[in-house]
């Protein structure tokens, strides 16, 4: 049976090279992407981590995880539901989860799911506790809890960054998988970069001047936007060096200068990122592993850079739906190099019965009308035929706490949820309706729309 090496990339959108986007340098990604298929359509049902993350793993809904916030555990809250890693680890795979791959803390059960989910208690970089400390050096020579936080490695706590620190235990591993090649593995790395804040090695921020870096094509609030649907960038605005701009709230707008900076070092955050995914494919190639091992590898949502006046993910707007998908199969998608672009529409939830497929598991059955009692399978549906697969639609959601940007607009608790909008894709159309929600009964009401 194959291998399954599972990267999952945090607020990574398709700004890549591979995905006709040459203003980022992402060469490791590229190479995979040239023995890939690779999903120009793939879309999440919920833009932010936790709730996204729970229901690809668990080929669900939001609705049927009833996980919209970070507030809760599935298993507990909505259903006994079989996770991804869980399904291959039930037929014989040794599963391992290395960084972000389950959201920590109560959406994952304080244990990131184990020992349901996986062979061995996951690993977390010790370094990840620095996110919300002052580590970033300004000009001041102080420490700050800045946005924009390129560092000198060897001066960060435990002279390491969280990426770093995950690509070096995510090699550890794969050495030793060696050691026993009859041991299929499903292991899962996931890297916190290009997530906010903006912290990574700062020779990378040399590779884009900042006269070259051009500002969003469509930068202004549309003039018609429901303001229910719009962001406020909260999680933005608590980091110091925001915070010194005044913005009026919810709308801004930013500086030019400093959305030039911002783009700048997402694209920096990428570019690092790369770089460790490229470590670790290389250490699978020296460990002999590449000629069985399936790899797939894409971001858990997208995110705004100055589009529609935004630069956050907490939204229905296609920027942060929409994200990388790169599925390599040995053997096979070499052979669909001329065709290796799949402009079907695919979801998320997809991938848990395609993974199925193709490491010839038990494929989960579609879940009925009323699956909360049901264990065991998909509200997604396989596209293991890849390039022949096109889908017709998807679906995403994101909650609010009213009609009007307030401080908890982006990421409200479940018991402060009001309204809940919908946004459904076809490949001509897009269509978005925002609804009352009940968050007691987990009813959207469409009576009133």
């Amino acid at each position: 049976r194959p291998n399954v090496l599972f990267f999952i990339i945090d607020d990574l959108r398709p700004a890549l090279g591979c995905y006709d986007y040459p203003k980022v340098l992402s060469p490791n990604i590229d190479q995979l992407a040239s023995h890939s298929v690779k999903f120009m359509n793939a879309h999440v049902q919920q833009t932010v981590c936790g709730p996204s993350r729970t229901s690809f793993l668990t080929s669900r809904r939001p609705d049927t995880t009833r996980l919209y916030d970070f507030g809760s555990y599935w298993r507990n809250h909505a259903g006994n539901y079989t996770s991804l890693p869980q399904h291959f680890k039930e037929n014989g795979y040794f599963t391992y989860s290395i960084g972000k791959v389950f959201h920590p803390g109560i959406c994952s059960n304080y244990n990131d799911d184990y020992p349901l989910s996986w062979s061995k208690p996951a690993y977390h970089p010790p370094t990840q506790q620095y996110k919300m400390k002052p580590v970033c050096p300004g000009a001041d020579g102080k420490l700050h809890m800045n946005l924009l936080c390129p560092v000198n490695v060897s001066t960060q706590p435990e002279h390491s960054l969280p990426d770093i620190q995950s690509t070096e235990h995510a090699l550890q591993m794969i050495k030793s998988f060696s050691m026993d090649k009859t041991q299929p593995f499903f292991l899962a790395v996931g890297f916190h970069k290009p997530h906010i804040p903006y912290k990574f090695p700062e020779e990378y921020l040399d590779l884009y001047p900042l006269s070259e870096i051009d500002l969003a094509p469509n930068p202004f609030i549309p003039p018609d936007l429901p303001l229910v649907a719009f962001s406020p960038y909260t999680q933005m605005r608590i980091r110091e060096d925001v915070a010194a701009l005044n913005l009026s709230f919810p709308f801004g707008p930013i500086p030019t200068e400093f959305q030039r900076k911002i783009r700048q070092h997402y694209y920096s955050s990428v570019t690092y990122t790369d770089s460790m995914v490229g470590k670790v494919l290389q250490q699978l190639e020296d460990s002999g592993f590449a000629d069985d091992t399936i790899i797939v590898l894409m971001g858990d949502h997208g995110w705004s850079l100055g589009e529609h006046g935004d630069w956050c993910k907490y939204e229905n707007f296609e920027v942060v739906t929409r994200v990388p998908l790169l599925v390599h199969i040995p053997g096979m998608t070499d052979a669909y190099h001329r065709k290796a672009s799949n402009n079907g529409l695919v979801e998320a939830v997809d991938l848990y019965p395609t993974l199925a497929e193709l490491a010839q598991i038990p494929i989960p059955p579609t879940c009925p009308e009323n699956p909360f009692n049901v264990s065991f399978c998909t509200e997604g549906t396989s596209f293991a035929q890849l390039i022949e697969y096109s889908s017709q639609e998807f679906a995403a959601q994101y909650p609010r706490p009213s009609d009007y940007p307030q401080e908890n607009t982006d990421l409200p608790n479940l018991k402060d949820i009001r309204i809940m909008g919908y946004t459904m894709r076809t490949h001509h159309h897009r269509f978005t309706e925002w609804v009352t929600f009940d968050p007691v009964h987990f009813f959207a009401n469409f009576s009133q729309v």
